[in-house]
């Protein structure tokens, strides 16, 4: 088991998605341990205690200059891709043949080793580096207070649809699964495995918005929604492909793949995880989101 002792500095880590939920958090705490980091994002964004630069999945030209003195990545796929191994892989293959020596990867934790989506840059990832990890995150509490749809839900008319019934989601905070990112990143020795990263308990979505309504102190609910009711309102927002890939992940939650709790957040940093409560009640002290009181 690992502690939260600070780590020393080590050499630089290109974090992508580096504005994203996940990669500004994992920025924000390798900076703050003292280490260097390339911030990479298709504006080259300025992120506080980083060197911008430009990067886009999507333009290979964009790479050489991103990878140019890392020896570490932070591997956020793009969003809304159904297929990301076709543009992730051969930029991982690039990263290492330039000196890039360890790697982790987000992925989630309804996507197993093999499966669809980011689960094929999981299976190849231990062929491309010796030091890898792969994330593979509960739903993030986040999806409540920042820009996603149930957010946005909760702001506009106070309903959260899904087609999970009542099944329960060890939801994860955002910040935790940096934690355990920035640890995976500089410690002595990289975990090379997967981890499942959840928070404390699991809740159902009846649950969560309870939880938001007393937060916010203003009226929430949960709207359920069958698999075909909810892939149509996703089809309208997206790929149908990938609609019909977020619709299948919240039937399996309603069939309990979720319903699951583990202590990789403490086995990594070495504290626990942040119940969603907890989690919320800060959302709503800094303003965030929909997470803030009438």
């Amino acid at each position: 088991m690992t502690t939260n002792a600070p780590l020393p500095p080590v050499g630089t880590t290109l974090v992508t998605g580096a504005t994203g939920t996940t990669g500004s958090r994992t920025c924000a705490q390798l900076t703050a341990a003292g280490h260097t980091v390339k911030a990479a994002g298709r504006r080259a964004t300025p992120v506080p205690g980083t060197e911008a630069v430009a990067f886009d999945w999507y333009d290979a030209a964009t790479h050489a200059a991103a990878l140019d003195g890392v020896d570490r990545v932070y591997v956020v796929p793009p969003v809304g891709d159904p297929d990301p191994a076709a543009v992730v892989l051969p930029f991982l293959r690039r990263a290492r043949a330039v000196g890039v020596r360890r790697a982790v990867l987000l992925s989630a934790s309804s996507i197993q080793k093999g499966g669809p989506a980011v689960g094929r840059v999981h299976e190849a990832l231990p062929g491309i580096f010796d030091e890898w990890a792969v994330l593979r995150p509960s739903w993030f509490m986040q999806n409540f207070s920042g820009d996603h749809m149930h957010a946005h839900g909760i702001r506009t008319d106070g309903v959260i649809h899904t087609a999970t019934g009542t099944g329960r989601v060890g939801f994860v905070d955002a910040e935790d699964i940096a934690a355990v990112a920035a640890r995976a990143l500089t410690g002595p020795r990289a975990p090379n495995t997967d981890l499942v990263l959840t928070g404390p308990e699991t809740l159902s979505y009846d649950d969560i918005a309870a939880i938001v309504a007393e937060a916010t102190g203003r009226p929430v609910l949960h709207r359920p929604l069958s698999h075909r009711e909810l892939r149509g309102r996703l089809t309208a927002l997206m790929p149908e492909e990938f609609a019909t890939l977020l619709a299948d992940m919240d039937e399996a939650i309603a069939m309990g793949a979720e319903d699951r709790v583990t202590d990789s957040v403490r086995s990594v940093t070495g504290r626990p995880a942040r119940d969603f409560r907890s989690v919320m009640d800060r959302e709503r002290d800094h303003g965030r989101g929909g997470v803030r009181r009438r």
